[in-house]
């Protein structure tokens, strides 16, 4: 599969236009982003680029200029782009270490995830992955039944394989992402992870114990009903891929499914939310 890389130059950085900017792209379909020196690049599969959308893009903040580059990547380039210039290991709350295959093990962890990310969200150097990650730490989420939507590079459902889950599922729309995370699950002998490639939509009666959605605000709050429908009473579902300003729009729509709030935490002004499913 074929991508188109956009970078953004921001004139002068600033590290909230960057963030303005992605969750903007991000609902224009772009999947992945990496932050620079000069601003940040922005990733969508070359079949769901539309030039036009870079032209409507404004400046969220005034005073700050935006130019862009488009270049294709083809996809035997990408894990060599990885490898030699972004990815880099990563220690989450001192005991997790997510690397990948061609780093070498430096850290000492209660749980190690090794992933080869490709082009798919979910490296853990993003603030919300980072979040849902502490938050399954602290959790017991021994014998459960998790569901993992977005799942990405299925980061956050392997971790809760290695902490004792009874059964994962993890979806995800992008095809990519889909592959991908077969591919990590393999490399980490996970064997109790399913994945599936689609959204909501795919949903059916099984119901479970866990949910973790780090998508985006807009997804979250198209999909939210089908999310409560398939929580058990008394079981957890964790929010997260929006801002901090968003959190009473969320909360006000997860109400509506008796869903209710029981912690937040916050990164950078990226927020990941915790609740209940009410019995």
């Amino acid at each position: 599969m074929e991508y188109t890389k956009v970078q953004v130059i921001v004139t002068p950085v600033n590290q909230i236009a960057n963030e303005l900017l992605m969750a903007q792209m991000g609902e224009m379909g772009f999947d992945s982003f990496e932050e620079n020196d000069n601003g940040f690049n922005a990733y969508i599969q070359s079949s769901l680029f539309d030039s036009d959308n870079i032209l409507s893009i404004e400046s969220p903040i005034d005073g700050i200029e935006l130019s862009f580059n488009i270049e294709v990547i083809a996809d035997q380039n990408w894990n060599d782009e990885w490898e030699k210039n972004f990815f880099q290991p990563i220690v989450i709350a001192d005991k997790c270490v997510i690397r990948s295959s061609f780093h070498e093990m430096e850290h000492n962890a209660d749980y190690e995830i090794i992933i080869d990310p490709r082009m798919s969200f979910g490296t853990g150097h993003h603030e919300t992955t980072s979040l849902i990650v502490q938050y399954i730490l602290e959790l017991d989420v021994k014998g459960l039944n998790i569901l993992d939507m977005g799942c990405g590079t299925a980061i956050l459902g392997m971790l809760c394989a290695k902490k004792g889950a009874a059964q994962i599922t993890g979806i995800d729309i992008d095809e990519w992402a889909y592959n991908n995370a077969l591919e990590n699950i393999r490399l980490n002998n996970v064997t109790n992870m399913n994945v599936l490639l689609g959204g909501a939509d795919l949903l059916n009666e099984q119901q479970y114990d866990l949910i973790l959605a780090n998508i985006n605000r807009n997804i979250l709050l198209n999909d939210m009903a089908g999310y409560a429908k398939v929580l058990k009473p008394g079981g957890q579902i964790l929010f997260s891929g929006f801002y901090t300003e968003d959190i009473d729009t969320i909360d006000n729509m997860a109400r509506q499914y008796n869903l209710e709030l029981k912690s937040k935490k916050t990164d950078n002004n990226w927020t990941a939310l915790a609740y209940i499913k009410a019995r």
